[in-house]
């Protein structure tokens, strides 16, 4: 079975790179609607766990019914996504989902449509879904849970292809408009004005 994992940092430190256009009150808030659109999304599609960055983010969690497995010293994106790839090794999952709780467009469709593209790769798999412009990924598969390493970051879409490649896996793009965008910067609000 394929589960979706959702990375979720701690809503009150949030979003920092955005403080130029946004008050704090105002990141966190942001924060708190992309990670209950992610999780929703995520939880129409099948089994999900999330990774949570602090405590009001896994209690955020609990009261949306999901599993969360708290960081005790969160260490950036891949070190949540290993947690969260960990826990799923010993409940035995086929694969695996990662998913940012950054994407103000995401969408039940669009999880699926990415589950249901991973599950046509032939094993081993990588799937991942580029975000808009800067070369990053927003959501990647994994079938099985090690079909590669975890590369999330500057550049992260070369290197997940390049380790893919490497160990015999498939490895494709996943283009898809809602699971593209991301709030990094200020110009991905004013991207997300235009098209929302």
């Amino acid at each position: 079975m394929t589960w979706t994992i959702v990375l979720l940092k701690d809503f009150a430190g949030a979003k920092t790179r955005l403080a130029a256009a946004l008050e704090p009150a105002e990141r966190e808030r942001l924060a708190r609607q992309n990670a209950e659109l992610a999780l929703a999304a995520a939880r129409a599609c099948g089994p999900v766990v999330a990774v949570a960055g602090g405590p009001v983010a896994a209690e955020f969690c609990a009261r949306m019914g999901i599993q969360a497995l708290l960081e005790e010293s969160p260490g950036g994106q891949n070190a949540a996504a290993r947690l969260g790839l960990a826990a799923l090794a010993q409940a035995n999952a086929d694969g695996a989902l990662l998913l940012s709780s950054d994407l103000p467009l995401v969408t039940e469709g669009a999880v699926a449509s990415m589950l249901e593209h991973g599950a046509r790769l032939p094993s081993p798999a990588v799937l991942a879904a580029p975000a808009t412009g800067r070369g990053g990924t927003n959501a990647l598969y994994l079938r099985p849970l090690d079909a590669c390493d975890l590369h999330f970051g500057d550049d992260s879409l070369r290197k997940f292809e390049a380790d893919a490649l490497a160990r015999g896996a498939a490895f494709e793009l996943h283009e898809s408009d809602e699971l593209a965008l991301d709030l990094d910067e200020p110009s991905d609000l004013e991207l997300l004005a235009r098209v929302s």
